[in-house]
């Protein structure tokens, strides 16, 4: 790996929008891993908790999710970005921190950390129940390292909309955008798990490409479709 480069001022000027869009039924991991992706492509996804992957125990769930991590983190050449939106789960009454586990499978593919930003699900001071009031949003490549921009907060006060419960909302895809527009090689946004395709429709609003992989036929369908204006939301 060549010495890490930095990332551009925060002044980077907007693309051009309406950018294509591809969304491919199937596994997202056998995609990536018969893919060939280049300094053009960035990756941005929320792997699946072990509640969406029955009849997977627990332990095998934590150990596939570290190699989903880790194979999303090798996948990208090494200007590459790799970025995770995470919500942590309880077990047995214990906090498992899926920004951790993600962690540990971009360490293991040499990734280092970018930025790590907390969305906040709920409002501040809200209770909540099971799930908690905040996510991770974390950002890894191997060759890039950041630079600091003064415009952009550490805790996201909202989520924004969301297409469907275990969407990534519109929120923390445009924050995701600003942040991949200081990436002058970033072309591409890829979702290996794109479900109803937030991600996607809010990565063409800002002039990026997007391709989506879902094994879901239905959530396939409805991601070719969803569009998102920028100042009007999903439409």
């Amino acid at each position: 790996m060549k010495d890490p480069i930095p990332m551009t001022d925060p002044a980077a000027p907007e693309r051009l929008r309406g950018g294509a869009r591809t969304v491919i039924t199937g596994d997202g991991l056998a995609w990536l891993r018969a893919s060939e992706l280049g300094p053009a492509h960035a990756i941005v996804t929320s792997l699946p908790d072990v509640s969406e992957m029955a009849p997977m125990d627990f332990d095998a769930w934590r150990a596939w999710f570290i190699d989903a991590a880790a194979l999303v983190c090798a996948s990208l050449d090494d200007l590459g970005i790799a970025v995770f939106y995470q919500t942590d789960i309880r077990r047995d009454g214990r906090w498992v921190d899926k920004g951790h586990l993600v962690t540990l499978g971009a360490e293991r593919a040499g990734a280092h950390c970018l930025d790590h930003k907390i969305v906040c699900r709920v409002p501040a001071g809200t209770t909540t129940r099971g799930r908690p009031g905040y996510a991770h949003l974390l950002a890894f490549s191997r060759g890039l390292f950041g630079v600091p921009d003064p415009t952009a907060a550490d805790v996201l006060p909202a989520l924004g909309q969301m297409s469907w419960t275990k969407a990534m909302g519109t929120d923390a895809c445009e924050s995701v955008c600003r942040f991949l527009l200081r990436s002058p090689p970033c072309r591409v946004v890829v979702d290996p798990f794109c479900g109803h395709g937030t991600m996607l429709a809010v990565a063409n609003a800002y002039g990026f490409d997007a391709v989506g992989v879902e094994l879901s036929p239905r959530r396939a369908s409805r991601a070719r479709n969803l569009r998102f204006v920028l100042g009007h939301g999903l439409a």
